[in-house]
């Protein structure tokens, strides 16, 4: 038996109704609870942080659709909200940290919530680095001295990429900094950074529909070097697919949110319900008021270019420091979330070194070698930046395809669920009020959610080499994402079956009950 030192021993408070529904569940409240609904909402759309996401893939899928890939958005939307709105009915039933992994685990099996929760956290670490190589989309466009390697700021160029690298390890050592001190602190951080993100997407969307050169109609045009409609919704849609995800992190942290069986449902599907509206809206807006659609620029550039050219430098650069604003909130969100992962899989002895990974300071309420752990990750997947520009699209890529395989292995077991009788509606809130509920459309909702999912995963992991590899010569980043999940998966049957050998007893021992 594991003791405490005196030092780091406080009474146990009352117990709310919220700890005690988590005691439920086999665990004791150690997360400070501190959450209301506004920062629900903040941590799962700060997770999908539409400036970041729009601005960093914007120009890749007008270079590969032309203006008519802005149609992929609403495709996407509509497909992540089924996906949504199965996670708010999971979110109510099991608010515990560590969504996907504990939603998985109770609809399924232990084995196999395992290994969604394992490709989602690797996942999640992916997802942060990418965000993180946001930084280079608008630093250097608000001021030239950002640009630390070299003259050229395209992130496609060997200078960029490397750039990038240098910015994005510099904003993770922050934001590792911020999610170990206080889970307060992250939170403040997160909803100032949040409202500043909304206000300045809301600017941005009047300011270029006010600035149009040109009528919506343009957004039935492939344009020059488009690649058609279909074209469009399949390799244009890697951008849509990149922004909306990361939504199930209100149900990531419900153990710290205040009534979360009430708050995270609404919260997840508000939360990708903004991002989606102001996110196309964004889109829209690029399109019209672009000086050009055929000078080359809006497909290099992307939304940077629209902003200063249309808006003047003033303006412009005014703007763009709030995107920066918001790239930093979100990368702080997704590592958060992460972190959230792996101390919920660690709390039940499933990972490596699960004793200090699960380890909760008592006067921050945070885990702080997750936080560490994650940082330390993705700043070495930064280096990758060194080794050719089109790392940067690998590794988004990358990140998109791992979340999208977890979403799956959530969705198609509760189907399953479905289709046998076994998913009822029962219960209450913290309120009193039934639990969120898809009613008579959980079948079809639920089978669009899987199938789109499964559509989404293969259609961003096929090699293109078009895509992936467009100079040539760098087999493995045509390859990476299906390797990179081949590794991941490997590595996980690996330590599982370690795991199985020399501590099943102890392993089994550590489930908490509510698992069978």
């Amino acid at each position: 038996m594991t003791t405490t030192a005196p030092s780091d021993v406080r009474p146990d408070p009352p117990q709310s109704p919220d700890d005690r529904s988590l005691n439920a569940f086999g665990y004791r409240q150690e997360l400070h609870r501190s959450l209301g609904r506004y920062a629900s909402f903040a941590a799962g759309f700060s997770f999908i942080s539409v400036l970041t996401t729009v601005f960093q893939f914007f120009a890749f899928g007008y270079a590969f659709g032309g203006p008519v890939f802005f149609w992929t958005w609403p495709a996407v939307l509509i497909g992540q909200l089924a996906v949504a709105a199965c996670f708010a009915e999971l979110a109510a039933r099991y608010p515990i940290s560590g969504a996907i992994y504990q939603w998985s685990s109770r609809l399924s099996n232990l084995s196999f919530g395992w290994f969604a929760g394992w490709i989602m956290v690797i996942g999640q670490v992916v997802v942060v680095a990418a965000a993180a190589l946001a930084l280079q989309m608008v630093l250097p466009a608000i001021w030239s001295g950002f640009q630390l390697v070299g003259d050229d700021p395209s992130p496609t160029s060997p200078d960029g990429a490397a750039n990038a690298a240098v910015l994005g390890v510099v904003l993770l050592v922050l934001t590792t900094l911020v999610n170990v001190l206080d889970n307060r602190v992250m939170s403040l951080v997160n909803r100032i950074g949040v409202t500043a993100e909304i206000i300045g997407a809301v600017l941005i969307i009047v300011l270029l529909l006010t600035h149009s050169e040109r009528s919506p109609g343009i957004t039935f045009h492939t344009g020059a070097g488009g690649t058609g409609l279909l074209g469009a919704l399949m390799v244009g849609s890697f951008m849509a697919a990149y922004v909306m995800i990361g939504f199930d992190s209100a149900g990531e942290m419900s153990e710290e949110t205040h009534n979360p069986r009430r708050t995270a449902p609404r919260t997840i599907l508000t939360a990708l319900g903004a991002a989606g509206l102001l996110g196309g809206l964004i889109v829209l807006g690029g399109l019209l008021a672009a000086p050009s659609l055929t000078d080359g620029r809006l497909g290099v550039d992307g939304l940077s270019y629209v902003l200063t050219s249309s808006l003047g430098d003033g303006v412009g650069r005014a703007l763009l420091a709030d995107v920066v604003v918001a790239v930093a909130v979100a990368t702080l969100a997704i590592q958060t979330a992460a972190c959230r992962m792996l101390f919920s899989m660690a709390r039940d002895r499933q990972l490596p070194f699960s004793g200090r990974l699960a380890k909760v300071d008592a006067r921050t309420g945070m885990p702080s070698a997750p936080a560490l752990v994650v940082g330390v990750l993705a700043a070495a997947l930064l280096l990758l930046n060194f080794a050719s520009p089109d790392a940067f699209l690998a590794i988004g890529t990358t990140c998109i395809v791992m979340l999208y395989l977890a979403y799956a292995m959530v969705t198609g077991p509760l189907l399953v669920r479905r289709l046998r009788g076994q998913f009822t509606a029962d219960g209450t809130d913290e309120t009193g009020a039934p639990l969120f509920s898809l009613g008579r459309w959980g079948v079809p909702v639920n089978a669009l959610a899987l199938v789109y999912g499964l559509f989404m995963t293969v259609n961003l992991a096929w090699p293109r080499a078009t895509v992936y590899d467009p100079a040539g010569g760098h087999w493995y980043f045509q390859w990476f994402t299906l390797l990179f999940l081949g590794v991941t998966l490997v590595a996980g049957a690996g330590y599982r079956a370690y795991r199985k050998r020399a501590a099943a007893p102890e392993a089994t021992a550590a489930v908490p009950a509510s698992y069978a």
